[in-house]
């Protein structure tokens, strides 16, 4: 009998090995399909998508991702006067649209809170996150190591690999989140593993038009830099621009995905046109190797890596594009 991630789990949990056992092993001889998508929403209010989410969503499913990771902003909240009815609807619309394919399809979601899911200062909006996403917590198919504040921060050992999310839903990451990012990610099941992750919704530097401004990307760039980089992290993954480039600064990878929903942007030095995209990650654990693909939804095809600029000049600095296969740091 053949049996789906999420019965390999509870099998391995029912024998008394450890959630990160299997995983880990199997990580060090397996390519692990990692689909990236960010940007899902649409107008204030609204409980449906654009046709181009769906499409994305059908595309990217074919892939066969073994997990799939949202950088945030899967409803339109950040509106004042949205009732807590207003906002259950749009959750329950994320669900039927977005998060039920994902489960048909066994693909685990692993999700980050953006600015118009639960933004600091907006408290019936963080409400109603928490309303819908702490009864499914245990359900997701995620090997979670500490989900005492999730979906706000958690982190997860899913195939060997250790994801940190934490919350970028606006300029500011709290000191009590730095200090235990800094805690999660030198933990031995953390170090061990094939590669690390960071996720959160505002990138570390400004790649869209007409975001690259304080406010719309995270303050102490650099000293976020300096924390995931000590700690061997493989790549930070961020949304909210709504326009995909991938750079790298030290041995940091840089990940910003376009928006799969309404309003791509085009990037600050040109590049391709504004569209909808999503990514897909592939991570051999045998290798030591990491390829970045990107898709355009209108063509359900790759987009070349030429299409990026060889360097975007920003407000934070000379960003530099990435190779689209590289080495993991492991």
């Amino acid at each position: 009998m053949l049996l789906n991630r999420r019965q390999m789990l509870q099998l391995v949990l029912g024998t008394g090995l450890t959630a990160a056992a299997l995983p880990l092993n199997a990580a060090r001889g397996a390519v692990h399909r990692v689909g990236l998508i960010s940007d899902l929403n649409s107008s204030y209010g609204a409980t449906s998508y654009i046709p181009a989410v769906d499409q994305g969503l059908n595309q990217l499913i074919g892939l066969k991702p073994d997990l799939v990771v949202c950088a945030g902003d899967m409803v339109a909240a950040q509106m004042p006067g949205l009732s807590g009815q207003q906002l259950d609807a749009m959750w329950r619309g994320f669900e039927r649209s977005v998060l039920q394919r994902f489960q048909a399809a066994d693909i685990p979601l692993l999700p980050a809170i953006g600015n118009h899911d639960g933004s600091p200062g907006f408290h019936a909006d963080r409400a109603a996150v928490r309303r819908f996403w702490t009864p499914i917590r245990s359900r997701m198919g995620l090997a979670f190591v500490d989900a005492s504040q999730f979906p706000f921060r958690y982190t997860v050992l899913q195939d060997g690999i250790f994801w940190l999310v934490w919350d970028a839903s606006s300029a500011r990451v709290p000191e009590d989140q730095l200090a235990w990012a800094q805690q999660q990610l030198a933990s031995p099941k953390a170090q061990a593993a094939c590669a690390r992750f960071v996720v959160g919704h505002l990138p570390l530097a400004g790649v869209g038009l007409g975001k690259d401004r304080p406010g719309e990307v995270l303050e102490r760039g650099r000293a976020l830099e300096a924390l995931m980089d000590a700690a061997g992290v493989q790549a930070y993954i961020s949304g909210h621009h709504h326009a995909w480039f991938s750079s790298r600064s030290g041995q940091l990878d840089l990940i910003q995905l376009g928006a799969l929903g309404s309003g791509p942007r085009r990037l600050l030095d040109g590049g391709a046109p504004a569209q909808q995209t999503f990514t897909l990650l592939e991570i051999d654990g045998g290798r030591g190797t990491l390829l970045e693909t990107t898709y355009a939804v209108s063509t359900e095809r790759p987009l070349s890596w030429s299409t990026l600029p060889l360097r975007l000049n920003t407000r934070a600095g000379v960003l530099q594009r990435n190779a689209s296969e590289r080495s993991l740091r492991g």
